[in-house]
């Protein structure tokens, strides 16, 4: 079985992954330019800070320890926004992402990265601009829509 492949029936397990929209006081977003890797999904791209859940790891966790293994950021508080699974054309893994959303009103070009080029904060409107993928683009999209900030 590839990568792009997910096993049938009911015992199939699809990937479980987690991001964090993140917004200042300001309502701008922080995006993450993504490393230029050929190997990794969507290089080159802006998307927002997280990745995939560990074996036995819930969403909340995972959320958790990618903001800080990518970026030594903690933030106060986490919210569970809710769930989309990925499907395109051009990567279909079935993973379902877990959308969360947090206020941080630091300095990001502080952030440490251990992952990635940078981190950026950009204004709603500047993000039609930057090369998102797809999901990432319609969970944002949602988030904006609902006017949770």
């Amino acid at each position: 079985m590839d990568s792009q492949s997910l096993p049938d029936g009911p015992a199939a397990v699809r990937p479980r992954g987690a991001v964090a929209i993140i917004a200042n006081r300001r309502g701008q977003l922080l995006m993450h330019l993504r490393d230029d890797f050929g190997w990794i999904a969507w290089p080159n791209h802006w998307s927002l800070l997280g990745g995939g859940c560990d074996p036995g790891e819930t969403p909340g966790e995972a959320i958790v320890r990618e903001l800080a293994e990518e970026a030594d950021l903690v933030v106060p508080q986490l919210s569970e926004l809710f769930e989309l699974t990925a499907s395109c054309e051009s990567y279909d893994s079935g993973q379902i992402l877990t959308f969360f959303a947090a206020r941080w009103d630091g300095d990001e070009t502080a952030l440490p990265l251990s992952e990635g080029v940078k981190v950026q904060f950009f204004d709603p409107e500047q993000l039609a601009r930057l090369d998102v993928p797809p999901l990432i683009r319609d969970g944002i999209h949602r988030y904006l829509a609902a006017g949770i900030r």
